[in-house]
């Protein structure tokens, strides 16, 4: 066995993800938030997360990423950022921006609130509601130049699937218009209720391969004054990405009810028994929880993985993406060439031309 096979951390989280609620004004069919979600009587109190954010800052996290749900549902949002300031962490929030009006904003940003990620479904308003849920697209608009009042780093995320990939090249445009720091471009991953309505939103591969030059175009025309990634769907690939940045490595995520999962998903493997905020301190979990140790290291790929020279790269891949496709956790990612599941790949990505029932949070 190779000399990583060892669980041992090799070193602090960088971020802590804190979903302070699942409350949503959106519905958006690809929402990454468990099917079963945390009821709001079940959240943490202002009090334990301000407890969280210093431990975070005491084991070295840099950055703190308030999301949810919606973060703005919390009333106490203001006092949470500034715990997060207070512990010297970097804020930044991720909102669908419906209730973010300029007086709050101000709250937010005197609080400590440094950056603001904002979604776009689509670039069309009748497209983009549908797919949110809710009649969303306008307030988004009208809110960017409200955000350009204030001292913060603004982030575009633009959500493509089967339904826009089409318009991506007219998507970015609207984006550089809008002109922020930062834009992502990030293809739905099929977790969560996009699993539901995967048949629904699984681009097609000519439309995967025609987004890919148009990606490239615009990384180089906005390099220097807009700064661009891009996150391509997993089913496409034969190699898998690190995802999360290796499991128990980069991150801790923390939802509503103080459960510290190393990844968004990671509540659906089986056997999987994570622990809480409420009775340990995060140190302790992140150094001895049985959940983060679980796919740690080396010790539980198979001889394939291990013999590979990519699992520095990808540290074996996503371990929910596993378990989702071939009911196994400790399965080679089927994305992987090498996974005797790769050729489920071929099947899953077909979409679905037929009218389907839409799943919705």
């Amino acid at each position: 066995m190779s000399s990583n096979s060892s669980s041992s951390v090799t070193g602090s989280p960088l971020s802590l993800i804190a979903e302070v609620t699942h409350r949503c004004p959106l519905h958006c069919l690809y929402c990454s938030n468990p099917v079963e979600m945390q009821r709001a009587e079940s959240e943490l109190s202002t009090d334990d997360w301000r407890r969280v954010f210093q431990q975070a800052a005491e084991m070295g996290v840099l950055h703190l990423h308030l999301t949810g749900g919606e973060p703005l549902a919390r009333r106490d949002l203001p006092e949470l950022i500034r715990a997060g300031r207070e512990a010297g962490l970097y804020v930044n929030m991720i909102t669908s921006g419906v209730g973010l009006t300029e007086e709050r904003l101000a709250t937010l940003v005197e609080a400590g609130l440094e950056h603001l990620q904002l979604s776009f479904q689509d670039l069309d308003e009748v497209s983009a509601n549908h797919i949110a849920g809710t009649k969303a697209h306008a307030i988004k608009l009208a809110l960017v130049p409200v955000l350009k009042r204030f001292p913060l780093a603004f982030t575009i995320n633009l959500v493509v699937h089967r339904m826009n990939l089409d318009r991506l090249e007219e998507f970015i445009a609207l984006a550089e218009d809008l002109n922020p720091d930062r834009l992502e471009i990030a293809h739905v991953q099929y977790y969560g209720w996009a699993l539901k309505n995967r048949s629904l939103l699984m681009p097609t591969e000519d439309q995967v391969q025609r987004s890919l030059p148009i990606v490239d175009a615009a990384r180089q025309r906005l390099k220097g004054r807009i700064h661009l990634e891009a996150v391509f769907p997993d089913y496409f690939g034969s190699f898998p990405k690190a995802c999360v940045g290796g499991w128990g490595r980069q991150m801790m995520l923390i939802d509503p009810a103080g459960q510290a999962l190393p990844c968004h998903s990671a509540a659906i493997i089986p056997g999987l028994s994570f622990d809480t905020v409420r009775e340990h301190d995060l140190a302790w979990i992140w150094e001895s929880s049985s959940a983060f140790q679980r796919f740690r290291g080396d010790a539980w790929m198979s001889p394939t993985c291990l013999a590979c020279p990519r699992k520095e790269q990808d540290f074996g891949g996503c371990r929910c993406q596993a378990f989702l496709m071939t009911g196994d956790p400790d399965a080679i990612d089927p994305v992987c060439s090498y996974s005797p599941h790769h050729g489920l790949l071929q099947s899953l990505r077909v979409s679905d031309p037929e009218v389907l029932p839409i799943w919705r949070g």
